[in-house]
């Protein structure tokens, strides 16, 4: 099954049974996603920073084409005008969430289940109903940050994301290793030399935007409590 980044990452941050996100950054990790995908296809480039100062802006390269609709849809939002990386993480991830659990619940991987909270607020979780791409997703992650396999462009861009969200340890089956070591591993394929200098420079971009988000949605929330 052809999937994107994103929504492998989508299910590597649901949890099986509940349906519900195991990260308060799942929407922000999304568009991160978009974005590096965006990158791996050559759809899009980030300019390099001219300051400490400045944030890497986003462009759409030419003649940029994907097929992809969800794809498509945000290489569009990046095509509107020139953005910096930090603000196209949070509108790329904004409904990014509803159109891939949908698709896939259509495709059988998840199932929608509606319910209310306190018999009162309508809810809807998206638990497990196949595995076996999930499973094949751990598998090549175990072999890149336990076994210590170097990464495919895909594997190392997810393994930026999951480290940039802080969930890499939870992704994999560590088999008794610590997890201060799989996150140790994580960094490295997220600072590795593995993907092209364009790629590698919207890892940088996208992680670092994906930071400041949580950065600032962590510090409004200390500020309200």
């Amino acid at each position: 099954m052809t999937t994107l980044i994103a929504e492998d990452l989508l299910l590597l941050l649901l949890d099986d049974v509940k349906g519900t996100p195991t990260s308060s950054y799942l929407d922000v990790a999304l568009g991160g996603a978009l974005l590096l995908e965006l990158a791996l296809a050559e759809a899009v480039h980030v300019r390099e920073r001219t300051s400490v100062w400045s944030s890497a802006k986003v462009d759409v390269a030419p003649g940029a084409v994907v097929s992809d609709p969800v794809l498509a849809d945000a290489l569009g939002r990046v095509a509107e005008r020139e953005r910096a990386a930090s603000d196209l993480v949070t509108r790329l991830g904004k409904g990014t969430r509803d159109a891939l659990t949908a698709r896939l619940a259509e495709r059988g991987v998840l199932r929608r289940e509606d319910d209310r909270v306190l018999g009162l607020f309508p809810r809807t979780r998206w638990p497990e109903a196949d595995g076996r791409h999930e499973d094949e997703i751990r598998a090549r992650l175990t072999a890149v940050l336990v076994q210590g396999l170097d990464p495919d462009p895909r594997t190392g861009a997810l393994v930026a994301l999951l480290h940039a969200v802080g969930a890499a340890p939870s992704a994999v089956d560590r088999g008794g290793v610590p997890a201060r070591d799989v996150r140790r591993r994580a960094k490295e394929v997220a600072e590795g030399t593995w993907a092209a200098k364009a790629v590698r420079d919207a890892i940088t971009a996208s992680t670092a935007a994906m930071s400041a988000v949580m950065a600032a949605t962590t510090a409004a929330a200390a500020a309200g409590s």
